[in-house]
C-alpha cells in the first residue's frame, strides 16, 4: 500500500491519542480530586466572615448555584448565605442550588405518583408524603451537618494536646496550626489547614481563628478560640491553657456519654411505639386482608388514619425533645 496511507493513518492514531490525553488532562484540572480539594479549600477560605472584602479579594467568591442567573436569583433571597454555611458545614460538595433543585425533583415525583395511583390518597396522606420528600435532602444535609460537628467535638481534646506539645517542642502557634492541619485528621485537619492557610495568605490570626468559629459552630472550640484570643491579649502559659481546656473537655464528654447511657431507653422506647403500630398493621394486613380495609374504603377510617398520623408525629417529636439532654 502507499507509504503515505501508513503515515496518514500513524499520525491520525498519534492526534487520537494526544486528543484524549488533552481532554482527560483538562477534565482532571477542573473536576479531579485535587480540583475538587483545592475548589473545596477555597470555597470554605470564602465563606469566612470576620476578614475584610481587601484581604480576601484574592479568594474565590462561593456560588450559590452551578448556573449564573440561579445565583443572581438566589443572591436576592434573605438569609440564603446562612443556608450556604450549613451546606459548609455539612461538609458535602453541594451547593444550594443543587439542594433546591432535589427538594423539588422529590415533591415532584411523590405528586405525580400520588396522581398515577390507583387508589386515590387522602388530601393530608398526599401532602405529609409531599412535605416529607420535599424536606429529605435538607434533612440528609443537617444530619450530615450534625455527624461532622460530633466528630470535630471528639477530635478537639487531641488537638488540643497537639498544639500544646509542639508549643512545648519550641514551634510557634501558627506552625503548630500547620502542623495540626497536615498530620491531623479529617474534618479537624481540614479546618485547621484553612486556618493556616487564611494566615499565609495576609489574614490577620485572630480574623482566621474567629473564622473558624463561625464555621466550626461548636461550643468548645469557641472556648478554645477565646482562651487563644485572651492568651494573646494578656500573655501567659498557652500549653497549660491547651491541656486544661482537652481535660475539660474530655471530662464533658465523658459526662454526655453517660447521660446518653441513662436516655438509653427512653430512646428506644420511642423507636418502639413509632414502630409497632405499622408492623402490628402490617402483620394484620397479611393475615386477614379484609380486617383492615374499612381504614381506607371508609371516609370515616381515612379520618382516623389521618388523626392517628399526625399524633403520632407530635409524640414522636415530644418524645426527642425529653430524651434530648443537654450537658
Amino acid at each position: 500500500m502507499n507509504p503515505i496511507f501508513y503515515a496518514f493513518a500513524i499520525l491520525l492514531f498519534i492526534a487520537v491519542v494526544l486528543g484524549i490525553e488533552g481532554l482527560y488532562q483538562w477534565w482532571n484540572s477542573h473536576h479531579g480530586p485535587a480540583a475538587r480539594r483545592l475548589d473545596q479549600r477555597i470555597q470554605a477560605l470564602s465563606a469566612g466572615a470576620h476578614a475584610s472584602s481587601e484581604r480576601l479579594s484574592i479568594l474565590k467568591e462561593r456560588m450559590l448555584s452551578n448556573s449564573a442567573p440561579l445565583h443572581a436569583l438566589m443572591m436576592r433571597v434573605p438569609r440564603i448565605h446562612l443556608l450556604d454555611r450549613l451546606i459548609v458545614q455539612s461538609g458535602l460538595s453541594l451547593t444550594v442550588g443543587r439542594l433546591a433543585t432535589h427538594s423539588v425533583v422529590a415533591l415532584v415525583v411523590v405528586l405525580l405518583a400520588a396522581s398515577f395511583a390507583p387508589v386515590q390518597l387522602p388530601t393530608l396522606i398526599t401532602a405529609l408524603v409531599a412535605f416529607a420528600a420535599f424536606a429529605f435532602p435538607t434533612l440528609r444535609m443537617l444530619r450530615a451537618r450534625s455527624k461532622r460537628l460530633r466528630l470535630l467535638e471528639r477530635q478537639l481534646p487531641e488537638a488540643a494536646d497537639m498544639i500544646s506539645r509542639a508549643l512545648r517542642a519550641g514551634h510557634s502557634f501558627s506552625s503548630a496550626i500547620g502542623m495540626l492541619g497536615n498530620e491531623f485528621a479529617e474534618p479537624t485537619g481540614g479546618e485547621f489547614r484553612i486556618v493556616f492557610d487564611e494566615i499565609n495568605y495576609g489574614v490577620t490570626l485572630n480574623e482566621a481563628l474567629l473564622n473558624l468559629a463561625t464555621r466550626v459552630p461548636v461550643r468548645d472550640l469557641r472556648f478554645f478560640v477565646i482562651a487563644v484570643l485572651i492568651q494573646r491579649e494578656t500573655g501567659g502559659n498557652l500549653a497549660e491553657i491547651l491541656d486544661g481546656i482537652a481535660s475539660l473537655v474530655r471530662e464533658r464528654l465523658r459526662l454526655f456519654d453517660q447521660v446518653r447511657v441513662l436516655s438509653a431507653e427512653g430512646r428506644l422506647s420511642a423507636w418502639i411505639i413509632g414502630l409497632l403500630p405499622f408492623a402490628a398493621a402490617g402483620g394484620m394486613n397479611l393475615l386477614n386482608p379484609s380486617f383492615l380495609s374499612v381504614l381506607w374504603e371508609d371516609p370515616a377510617g381515612l379520618k382516623v388514619i389521618e388523626a392517628v398520623l399526625v399524633s403520632m408525629v407530635f409524640g414522636v417529636l415530644w418524645m426527642r425533645r425529653i430524651v434530648r439532654i443537654r450537658v
